[in-house]
This record gives structure tokens, C-alpha cells and sequence, in this order.
């Protein structure tokens, strides 16, 4: 048994900040308080630090299998627990696309050799796997994908009969890409027209529209109150989609549930002149009525978690003409410095950022034993010293992809330790993998 005593730092948890001692004993939490008393094989002193429960990421794409010249889901974990993230849940577009069990199940071996974090993996629904769809086990799977949206493969569900019948007969969560597709063709071929082979990052706003995700997104709510569906809506986008959701009920008693993600909440459409394809995002960043409609969104209630929605692409790819360029970003490692930043700023508290990153996350997905600091639960949890800057270069990024919308960024704040399932994983920028994360399991 391995004994750790975290002291004198301040905990930021379930809407307090207080200064605790905690003790850990393998994988658990045993004891928080003022007790610091006994033998421990490592003591670690947070003065002058927050500690927060580890985040738990509801969206990310690590690329394993077959996308692997992108990012794998070593590489990827290892920079996900240097920013703080101890768990993520996977998306299902990989090659080959996660639409069986079998398949499935490939991936979460993969991630028992290789995850750093602990994690789970979406189960894909695609126009015709309905079955393999119905088979998924809620205990032991975060939830099904859908995307209603252009994707990759055979990803994307327009069949109205499909959705339908995934809508009436999910085991579990269902969450949903929104886009519309007939909307987002249109506007493609406006611009092809209009500017041929000069189309540019700044016009993938007006291509992949507000319009384009509040046709989708209300049709999936529609779906969601028809069926009584348990449904959560992924990287909301525009102040527009927000009116879908609700605060006036206990998070734990809502059937519909929407996330927000990082670089919606820190670039606009502004930013498109300097960063180019490198905030390409689907769902795009847009403009700044929009950001500040999610983040009123956001803290009002009505949106419920924070996630990142890291989806690496190479520079080569990433430096191709527009149409060529595909969407998405590494982000992983840089969230909770951004959040922290926010927090500066006067955006949003360290109690909300604490609820929309670990303790939100885990009462939606009903994650056993995480999410909070609680004896009993698992020791997932991150140190950060709000007074230690850094500049994010190409020589401190951990992404396989090399590069990051954020370089050229100072955060004030940097994560010291991450402890993943009471493994300390991350020391001062030194990694201990000895030990691997663990298969997140479901309370359902």
C-alpha cells in the first residue's frame, strides 16, 4: 500500500475553496482535514496552490487506430494528465470507425497498455448498426456518439428512420455532433462560386453557419423530449442554440444537457485573420456575440460542462488551402491554464470551473467514484500554481502533432502534479508511467 500526504493546499471543491490536507492510500482518497500525522511514503507540499478534482474531458479525439501519424493515445494521455485532465472519453471517428463491440473493445485494450489517463470510448452510430448500438453496456461505456453532421467514413446519420429508433431505443446517453448538413453544402457551393479557390478560414464561420447548428441541435432536443431520450448536446457554438436549454431543474434530474468547449470560450471570428486554419473547428468559431452568449450560457446554468474537443491534425495538413485543411485542434494540454486565465480575468470562479470540468461531468455521465475531492472516491487530482507563468512554444508542447492554437500564449498559472487514480503520473514536467490509467466504469 502506497501512502501520500498532500498538505497546505487549497482545495477547490463542491463550491468551497479551504485549505485541507489530504491522504491518499493506493487509489483513494482517505481522509481530507487538517490531520497530517503518520508514515507516508511521499509527502507533498501545495502551499500555495489549488488543488482541484483531476478534469474529466467528455470529448476528445486521440486518433488510435489509424490515424496515428496525427496523434496516438499515449501521446495524447501524457499531455492531457500534464494539463490536469485524469479521464477523457473518446470519440468514435477513428479508422476503422468504432460502429461494433468488437471494435470497440479494441480500443479500450489499446488504452489499458497505453493510457496514462484513465478513460472510456463512445460507442458510433452509423445509418445501419443499430443492433451493435443497442448491445452497448451503460455500465461500462460513457455513451453512444451520434453525429448529425458531416464526419469522416460512415459516420454521419441522416436517416430520419435510424435516428429515430436511436433516439427511442439508446441503452445509454446519447451525444450528439449538430450541424446541418443540407445547410452546410449550400453555403459551400455559394462561397466555391463566389470566390473559386480563394475561400479562406475567415468565411468557415459563414459556411458552417448559426443557422446550420440551430437546425440541428433543435432537432435533436425535439428528438430527445419525444423519446425522453437522455441526451447531451457537444460543443455549442452560437449564443442561438442556447435558448434549447435549461436551468430551472437540478443538474442530476436533466434529460438534456449541453457542453461548451475551450475554444469557443476563448477566440472569435476575429481571430481567423491571425490563426488561419489553426482554430478550424466543426463546429466553427463565430463571432463575439456569440462567445459571450455561451458563456452567459455557461454560467447561468443552461450549459453544463466544459471540455476541449482536442482533435490533433498535422502541420502539413493543417497548413493546406481551406477546403483541403481539415477541422480541429489540440488542446488537452492547455485547458485548465486557459480556464485559470478566464478566472483572471474575472470570466468565471474557481468553484465553476472546479463544477463544469469534474463535478458536472461526472453527474451526467453518472462516473463512478470521480469528479469530486471525497474520501472514498478515487484520487484524481491537480495541483496548480496560480503564480508560476509559462509561454507555450513548440519545445514544451507534448502533442504529437507539434503545435498548438495557444503558442506565442504566457498562462499565469502552471500544473505542478497530477494524480491519476493515486498514481502520482506528473511531477514538474516528469512523468512516472509505470502505471496506467484505469477503464472508467458507469453508475447506470
Amino acid at each position: 500500500m502506497v501512502k501520500t500526504l498532500i498538505k497546505n493546499g487549497l482545495l477547490v471543491n463542491q463550491g468551497s475553496i479551504q485549505q485541507q490536507n489530504i491522504i491518499l492510500e493506493d487509489a483513494f482518497i482517505v481522509s481530507i482535514g487538517q490531520n497530517g500525522d503518520g508514515d507516508f511514503d511521499e509527502v507533498v507540499d501545495a502551499n500555495g496552490c489549488y488543488i482541484f478534482p483531476g478534469l474529466i474531458d467528455d470529448q476528445v479525439h486521440f486518433r488510435e487506430p489509424g490515424l496515428t501519424h496525427k496523434a496516438d493515445i499515449f501521446s495524447e494521455s501524457r499531455a492531457a494528465v500534464a494539463g490536469g485532465i485524469t479521464s477523457y472519453m473518446e470519440m468514435p471517428n477513428t479508422v476503422p470507425n468504432t460502429l461494433t463491440q468488437e471494435l470497440l473493445e479494441e480500443k479500450y485494450a489499446i488504452a489499458s497498455q497505453k493510457s496514462l489517463a484513465n478513460y472510456s470510448f463512445f460507442m458510433g452510430a452509423g445509418n445501419h448498426n443499430l443492433e451493435e448500438v443497442l448491445k452497448t453496456d451503460p455500465a461500462n461505456v460513457c455513451g453512444i456518439k451520434i453525429f448529425m453532421g458531416s464526419s469522416t467514413g460512415n459516420m454521419l446519420v441522416d436517416n430520419k428512420t435510424t435516428l429515430e429508433e436511436i433516439f427511442k431505443r439508446s441503452p445509454c446517453l446519447i451525444a450528439t455532433h449538430c450541424e446541418d448538413e443540407a445547410t452546410i453544402k449550400a453555403n459551400t457551393e455559394k462561397f466555391k462560386n463566389e470566390f473559386g479557390d480563394n475561400i479562406s478560414a475567415e468565411h468557415h464561420p459563414l459556411i458552417r453557419s448559426a443557422e446550420a447548428c440551430y437546425i440541428s441541435s433543435s432537432m435533436a432536443v425535439e428528438l430527445a423530449k419525444k423519446h425522453n431520450t437522455r441526451l447531451h448536446i457537444l460543443h455549442i457554438s452560437t449564443a442561438k442554440e442556447t435558448s434549447l436549454f435549461t436551468n430551472n431543474v437540478p443538474l442530476k434530474q436533466k434529460r438534456i444537457t449541453a457542453e461548451a468547449c475551450i475554444h469557443h470560450l476563448w477566440f472569435t471570428d476575429k481571430d481567423y485573420a491571425q490563426k488561419g486554419n489553426f482554430i478550424k473547428w466543426n463546429p466553427a468559431v463565430k463571432t463575439q456575440a456569440d462567445k459571450d452568449g455561451i458563456w452567459e450560457a455557461l454560467l447561468d446554468g443552461c450549459i453544463d460542462v466544459i471540455a476541449t474537443d482536442h482533435a490533433p491534425h498535422t502541420l502539413e495538413e493543417k497548413n493546406k488551402k481551406y477546403l483541403e485543411a481539415p477541422s480541429g485542434g489540440p488542446l488537452v494540454q492547455h485547458a485548465l491554464l486557459a480556464l485559470l486565465e478566464c478566472y483572471k480575468q474575472g470570466k468565471i470562479t474557481l468553484e465553476q470551473i472546479a463544477q463544469k470540468t469534474a463535478h458536472n461531468v461526472a453527474d451526467i455521465f453518472n462516473v463512478h467514484k470521480r469528479g469530486y475531492l471525497i474520501p472514498g472516491f478515487y484520487a484524481d487530482l491537480v495541483i496548480v500554481d496560480p503564480n508560476k507563468p509559462q509561454t507555450v512554444n513548440k519545445s514544451n508542447l507534448l502533442y504529437k502533432c507539434g503545435w498548438s492554437p495557444f503558442e506565442g500564449t504566457t498562462f499565469s498559472s502552471t500544473v505542478k502534479h497530477t494524480f491519476v487514480s493515486g498514481h502520482h503520473a506528473y511531477a514538474e514536467g516528469r512523468f512516472n508511467e509505470v502505471k496506467k490509467g484505469m477503464r472508467l466504469k458507469f453508475d447506470r
